[in-house]
């Protein structure tokens, strides 16, 4: 089956060593199924299935603004893309809603308490919650603290932090889990009870 992925600058790959990244999306042309690489909570790639409509689309984290030749605005994000005459509304780890086909900005979402982030590095890499608020560190590494959907509050890294959504509403469907952790003593007692019923 021909494999084909929307991923970084190098726009539509065919090539089966073609490399693919966080918020890229495969699709099988054979079987018309569409994928999207995330972070399973305990860091792992995970090959997240989506449907046709939201294959259209992936979320950036804007990385850099800087001005081109003949003072044009550019906007650059985590995959490398560089984006011309962006929102001036847009900062630096903002997210941006990006089309695939035309590479256009649809929208975006502001790097702000009380909306929904995803966390792509650290030792909590893989989960999901509610920004509370960000500490600054002058000489340092600016931290996030971050609430899931359990109640769960953890701290990272500024750098770690993708939002991808506005409020609780997230602009991409998210894996089995909704990036909850268990503890060892809860993934223990999830698994007997899956094992109970299969009895």
């Amino acid at each position: 089956a021909v494999v084909s992925t929307q991923s970084g600058h190098y726009g539509r790959g065919t090539d089966i060593g073609f490399p693919v990244g966080f918020q890229d999306v495969i699709t099988i042309d054979k079987t018309g199924e569409h994928f999207r690489m995330l972070f399973d909570v305990k860091g792992r790639f995970l090959i997240h299935r989506i449907k046709k409509e939201e294959a259209a689309y992936k979320l950036c984290v804007v990385k850099k603004l800087s001005t081109a030749a003949k003072g044009i605005p550019v906007l650059i994000t985590h995959d490398g893309r560089t984006i011309r005459y962006p929102d001036p509304d847009c900062k630096v780890h903002d997210t941006i809603k990006l089309d695939i086909e035309s590479g256009k900005i649809l929208d975006h979402i502001k790097f702000e308490p009380g909306n929904l982030a995803y966390i792509t590095g650290g030792q909590n890499c893989g989960r999901i919650g509610i920004i509370t608020h960000k500490e600054k560190h002058p000489g340092s590494f600016d931290i996030v603290h971050v609430k899931d959907s359990v109640g769960h509050s953890f701290a990272t890294r500024l750098s770690n932090v993708f939002p991808i959504g506005k409020g609780k509403q997230a602009w991409i469907s998210l894996p089995r889990g909704k990036g909850v952790r268990l503890s060892i003593a809860e993934e223990r007692d999830r698994k007997l009870a899956a094992k109970a019923k299969e009895m």
